[in-house]
């Protein structure tokens, strides 16, 4: 590396109370974008928000805007199960023999069961349910609930929202003469179970619109299915679809594919939804729209899908499941009523837990950058809201989070959560021998332990962490889908950005950035002044109202500041305004560039010649090895003293296995090395795609921002690029690089960066006595 020998730097100002974090803007193909633009007649914004969705075209744009308009393959074409499943239910419900659904506690399960609670009883089965305890059984369906299902006389179970791993169980089942129907969508295993007939999006192939079905989608399907079977459809499909659309937002599955399009209807309908259940959360949480419009995912995923969760999480399954089956209103208010109260209680166990985790780590003094992940573990935590805490910790650090509580005197159970770099699931698995249990996906997991194994695990945690990510990935992330300017901020192109709707997992609310915008004012709000409400101005645009959730403790905020922000519609006292909310915050100027190039040492002229292929058996005195990919030499192959990468005295020959990535770096290598002979190697360096360097660079360049020196040299080192090259791609983000003479596109600049890697010995010796002559 050539940190110490190039005095080049980018300076910033001092950030001095701003949130850590690291912006982030995905690259797009120009030529592409001005494509888009010229075919749907759109602004730049609004076809980089398309892009950066993965809709490259016209259509593909429309089928996302309306999903209604797509067609859709039947059901029983793309599930290989779906029919049989459909035949075993019929033949039961034909014959009265009695159906049990086993669910689960969360959203997903509750919403599952109620969905086929009340279809399948609308179609005539005798059927119940049953859901295992969140505290002593865990997750899923187990031998307990098969051996009381067979003394119960039931026939068929029906699980939703679990069972995909279940062998054992289901294998029991079977032994017992049960018939086992199971619904899922969680990964598929190494082994399937026995089940009579199985029913997975995860199943079908990935292109397929119904991939990312959650487990209420799945169980959607089936009752629908049977339904037309039976042909009873009639009054069941709004009311089962509007189960559909509380679950899939609650459980933030990907709002893509006929998720969206079954949500987008579910909440067109659900605000006169004849669900007396619906109906009172509604009331409870506020959240009825002020006329019969479409209610908004953000409605369903903060106010009615919380006081689901909360049940699940800290209260009784049967809450939720009777509330969203009864038909008695007094019964529904009640249940609504509690499902409130216990949202109360979870919110207030949620910030109890959290403001101790803070308290805890701010005592000891820990930095979590330093730890790379943070390891808590308290005594009297409830176990069924840490999940919540272990987020809100990533959202305010920016590393991976694992929490948890003691089970039992000896053992810990918890909940972790990563950043988007970071696979839980691999770093539990990575760690299993430590773990009694532990299951999970990239984003999320769940683990038990013994206590005694506790240091041991965080210490190896830390080492998985270590081998997968870089420092500068441990700050929140901002992803930015455009820049705007204040002047083209209007109810036009707000109208255009709702059309996206609904919003949530893998299409979420577009984030924008403005640069230079002036902070007019600035106060706290809140029972605490916890949030933060400001008036901004970019230039001569008028001023825009911002809020700023759960940012109380940056104030003031400095001005000018680059900001990044969601749009949002807020009526008060019968006016609606366009305003701000902010997700990010850097201070202007923070991404100015000064570029200062000194010229290195003089240097005694070289002798230049090919690599030779016996090069090795040549070697003698102080050998500087230098290159892309070059190769580690082993003590015994030679008797020369061999250096690596950057001189640390003077060398009598110099190797360059590939040519460092411009000139400049060749210069400073024979200054400092002034070798007698430099041999020249016809290695080329792998240089990332256009698209992908971009990005690697923006991230690199956004996560030094709160440095006070980045050395620019050595960056284009780290991705062998010139510095004109590194320039060009700087320039394309939008940074000024001033003192720097023009550069070609990007393209054009990788292009004659190749050339430069291809010279041979003798053209490189003639640019060396150039050099030397001048």
């Amino acid at each position: 590396m050539l940190a110490d020998w190039e005095s080049s730097s980018f300076r910033t100002a001092e950030d001095v109370n701003l949130p850590p974090q690291r912006w982030y803007v995905p690259p797009i193909d120009s030529t592409l974008c001005e494509s888009l633009m010229d075919a749907l007649g759109c602004d730049r914004p609004l076809a980089e928000i398309y892009l950066r969705r993965g809709l490259t075209t016209p259509a593909l744009v429309q089928g996302f805007l309306e999903p209604e308009t797509l067609d859709l393959p039947s059901p029983s074409t793309v599930f290989a199960d779906l029919d049989l499943a459909v035949e075993l239910l019929r033949q039961a419900i034909a014959r009265g023999e009695s159906i049990t659904i086993c669910g689960d506690y969360d959203a997903d399960g509750m919403t599952s069961t109620a969905l086929l609670l009340r279809g399948l009883r609308h179609l005539g089965a005798t059927i119940d349910y049953t859901i295992p305890s969140r505290m002593h059984e865990g997750y899923g369906i187990n031998e307990r609930i098969v051996r009381e299902c067979h003394q119960r006389g039931v026939k068929i179970i029906l699980t939703v929202d679990n069972g995909i791993a279940a062998v054992q169980p289901i294998a029991l089942a079977r032994e017992l003469g049960l018939i086992v129907i199971v619904t899922d969508h969680h990964d598929i295993p190494a082994q399937l179970p026995p089940a009579h007939a199985i029913l997975n999006p995860k199943l079908v192939v990935p292109d397929s619109p119904y991939h990312s079905l959650a487990g209420v989608g799945m169980a959607y399907i089936l009752a629908l299915s049977l339904a037309q079977r039976l042909e009873k459809l009639c009054g069941l499909v709004r009311p089962l679809r509007e189960l559909c659309t509380l679950g899939t937002i609650a459980d933030l599955a990907p709002l893509v594919g006929v998720n969206r399009r079954w949500v987008k209807q579910g909440l067109q309908t659900i605000p006169t939804s004849s669900l007396v259940g619906v109906q009172a959360l509604m009331q409870v949480s506020n959240s009825l729209p002020q006329t019969n419009a479409a209610l908004k995912p953000s409605a369903v995923g903060f106010r009615l899908g919380p006081r689901i969760n909360a049940i699940g999480r800290i209260g009784d399954p049967q809450t939720v499941i009777e509330l969203l089956t009864t038909d008695d209103p007094a019964t529904a208010a009640a249940l609504a009523s509690t499902c409130e109260q216990t949202n109360r209680t979870r919110q207030e166990l949620c910030a109890a837990i959290e403001a101790e985790a803070i308290a805890h780590l701010e005592a000891r003094g820990v930095d979590p950058v330093a730890e790379w992940v943070l390891v808590l573990v308290q005594p009297n935590w409830h176990h069924g809201v840490i999940g919540i805490v272990a987020s809100r910790l990533v959202e305010r650090y920016g590393v991976p989070v694992f929490i948890g509580t003691y089970e039992t005197q000896t053992t810990i159970r918890g909940s972790a959560r990563g950043i988007p770099e970071f696979n839980v699931f691999a770093s539990l698995e990575a760690t299993k021998s430590l773990l009694l249990k532990y299951g999970g996906h990239k984003a999320a997991g769940g683990f038990t332990l013994l206590a005694e194994h506790l240091d041991e695990w965080r210490d190896r945690l830390r080492a998985f962490a270590k081998s997968c990510l870089k420092k500068e990935q441990l700050r929140p992330l901002v992803t930015i889908d455009a820049e705007l300017h204040f002047s083209q901020l209007n109810w036009e192109f707000y109208e255009q950005v709702e059309r996206l709707q609904p919003f949530g997992s893998e299409n979420p609310q577009p984030v924008f950035c403005s640069r230079r915008v002036t902070v007019v004012s600035q106060s706290t709000m809140g029972k605490h002044g916890e949030h933060l409400k400001l008036t901004l101005q970019q230039g001569n645009s008028p001023p825009m109202k911002a809020k700023a959730w759960r940012w109380g403790q940056v104030l003031p905020l400095p001005s000018p500041i680059d900001i990044a922000y969601t749009l949002v519609a807020n009526t008060w006292n019968g006016e609606t305004h366009l305003e701000l909310e902010l997700q990010g915050v850097q201070r202007s100027g923070a991404t100015r560039l000064e570029w200062q190039c000194p010229e290195p040492p003089p240097h005694q002229p070289a002798h230049w010649q090919p690599l030779s292929e016996n090069w090795l058996s040549h070697l003698s005195g102080v050998v500087l090895l230098y290159g892309y990919d070059r190769p580690l030499i082993a003590p015994d192959a030679t008797t020369a003293t061999i250096q690596y990468d950057r001189p640390r005295c003077r060398c009598q020959q110099l190797i360059l296995w590939s040519l460092p990535p411009s000139w400049t770096h060749l210069r400073w290598l024979l200054a400092i090395a002034q070798p007698q002979t430099v041999h020249v190697g016809s290695r080329i360096p792998q240089i990332l795609p256009e698209p992908e360097l971009i990005a690697a660079i923006q991230t690199a360049i956004l996560n030094m921002a709160t440095t006070a020196r980045v050395n620019l040299l050595a960056l284009s080192q780290d991705y062998w690029i010139a510095p004109c090259t590194l320039v060009a791609v700087l320039r394309h983000l939008g940074y000024e690089c001033e003192g720097f003479a023009p550069t070609l596109s990007i393209a054009e600049e990788l292009g004659r960066l190749q050339r430069w890697y291809r010279l041979q010995a003798a053209h490189l010796a003639q640019l060396c006595a150039g050099q030397s002559s001048q």
